[in-house]
């Protein structure tokens, strides 16, 4: 049989990032220099007018999509927690820091509540190990069995910077959503830089948290982290997306912050719903929970 040779197929039209580079826009004349001369997409300005938020939601939604696509991610352990929670070394210091300025001044009231303060934060230090030591325990077994499970967080410091952290430190990628907000630093140095998304629309990016997990596993933390885990919950109980292992680390925390039980009582919620999540203590407890549920592929491909 004689060997045929496949030639490329050249487009007949030229792409639309060889118009952006062959357009003039300035040739002398009043029109080429007016703003509705510009081709739409490489308007800024048009870009970013209200009437244009669907396109822009669309965008949003397909950029970390195809990337995810192009680097064969099949499935996600989503790790949430405070960015607050530093690793316990920091929080040593800044304990110590507390501590200093409270024995100048005993009698400031500003000083014991932040003395109080730097306590709790220290002893929920012990979740930034832990978070560490999940990212790596599930990049470790994923590169073990040949799957693209990655470990995904928020993509900034804390909790989620723990989780990306041991993600690294197994010598694996891990993938970072961040968002942009007024006070919220750059993405972790641990994230891969290849899976570090950012976006603008909190939505699209709860959707991407979701669209691969396989697990949530929901640390300490605040607003954002609550929002997170109500999300997913809500989603669940409504059965919008199939019933995965939602796991909240550290039961003596989440019991003084949420009373499921008192939901039930209320009759607001059923026992069903009560069961859709599990607590853990420890990062090996949190990842038996998840092999539970999800069981690794030995044919998958690499």
């Amino acid at each position: 049989m004689t060997k045929t040779t496949k030639i490329p197929c050249e487009s007949l039209f030229p792409s639309a990032k060889q118009d952006a580079c062959n357009v003039y826009y300035d040739d002398g004349c009043p029109q080429s220099h007016s703003p509705s001369y510009r081709l739409a997409y490489d308007d800024l300005d048009f870009i970013m007018r209200d009437e244009l938020r669907p396109v822009r939601l669309q965008l949003e939604l397909l950029k970390p999509e195809i990337a995810q696509m192009e680097h064969n991610v099949q499935a996600t352990v989503v790790i949430f927690g405070s960015a607050r929670i530093h690793e316990p070394s920091r929080a040593e210091h800044e304990l110590r820091c507390a501590e200093q300025n409270l024995a100048l001044n005993p009698d400031d009231a500003l000083l014991q509540a932040a003395l109080a303060k730097a306590r709790r934060m220290h002893e929920k230090s012990k979740y930034y190990q832990e978070a560490r030591q999940l990212g790596s325990l599930i990049t470790e077994d994923a590169k073990r069995f040949q799957q693209r499970l990655l470990v995904v967080t928020g993509g900034g410091p804390g909790i989620m910077e723990a989780a990306n952290r041991g993600a690294a430190d197994a010598g694996g990628k891990s993938m970072g959503l961040n968002i942009v907000l007024p006070s919220e630093q750059g993405p972790n140095r641990y994230v891969s830089p290849e899976l570090c998304f950012q976006f603008h629309y909190f939505a699209i990016r709860k959707m991407h948290f979701l669209m691969r997990a396989i697990a949530l596993v929901i640390f300490p933390g605040g607003y954002g982290t609550l929002d997170e885990l109500f999300e997913a919950l809500t989603l669940i109980q409504t059965q919008k997306i199939r019933r995965i292992p939602v796991i909240l680390f550290g039961k003596s925390y989440w019991d003084k912050i949420i009373n499921f039980d008192a939901l039930v009582m209320e009759g607001v919620i059923s026992a069903s719903d009560r069961s859709l999540v599990r607590y853990a203590e420890t990062a090996e407890q949190a990842w038996k929970m998840i092999l539970e549920d999800y069981s690794f592929d030995n044919e998958a491909d690499g």
